[in-house]
């Protein structure tokens, strides 16, 4: 059997087969896109790979520079030709929940603006319905008790995330996050809707019908999936 970070190795390094030359390349977030930019860093110094970067975090922006790779702020390029993330869950639906590593804000934004998105992601997080991963939730710190306890007369099941110190955790944009112990979502457009327009809510982690492709780590190998409403 294949350890869990074996299956994710080998979703990162299918994915990286996706970058060429001279493109613009999304760099996500998280303990699979580790192995995608470990790839790609290899890549580089191997093959003479020459590609430029936009990233989801400061710790990603860390890695791939350890590796030489040219890293630009999203708004100084026209166009991400293919953004590389890993996701929480995904369901059949192609829906996702992302943010497990408190980077969604940045993860959305770069997405957004991507010709291609492709999540890369081991077995276990392929599920039929999404929402047993708890939703992350990006708030300001200002009034976040407030949102606390508006999410919880909603029947959310909301819980500050705290660092190992029992401190609030921060995103790169300083805000809080609180997870939605949910269990099942039936209805994400919905709740997508009811998050975005809650006051104090910067953004959510349900990503909807936005990735092109996911490449599941499997133990036969990678399994390429694609999004057929895109």
């Amino acid at each position: 059997m294949a350890t869990q970070d074996e299956l994710k190795k080998a979703a990162g390094i299918e994915a990286a087969k996706l970058v060429q030359d001279g493109m613009t390349v999304g760099l996500g977030t998280g303990s699979t896109v580790r192995f995608f930019v470990d790839e790609l860093g290899r890549r580089v110094q191997e093959e003479g790979l020459k590609f430029t970067g936009v990233t989801t975090s400061v710790r990603t922006k860390e890695q791939a520079e350890g590796y030489g790779i040219t890293i630009v702020d999203v708004d100084d390029v026209d166009r991400i030709d293919v953004t590389v993330d890993g996701a929480d869950e995904v369901d059949d639906r192609f829906d996702g929940i992302k943010g497990g590593g408190a980077a969604l804000l940045w993860e959305k934004i770069v997405a957004t603006n991507s010709d291609k998105i492709v999540w890369i992601v081991d077995e276990s997080k392929v599920v039929s319905t999404i929402g047993k991963f708890p939703l992350p939730v990006e708030v300001i710190p200002f009034g976040a008790g407030q949102v606390v306890k508006l999410f919880e007369k909603k029947g959310y099941k909301p819980v500050l995330r705290l660092d190992a110190e029992g401190e609030p955790v921060r995103t790169d944009e300083k805000n809080f996050v609180v997870d939605l112990h949910l269990e099942r979502i039936d209805d994400p457009q919905g709740l997508a809707e009811d998050l975005i327009h809650t006051v104090g809510v910067v953004e959510h982690g349900l990503f909807l019908n936005m990735v092109d492709t996911v490449i599941v780590g499997d133990e036969n190998g990678p399994r390429v999936l694609t999004n057929p409403n895109k």
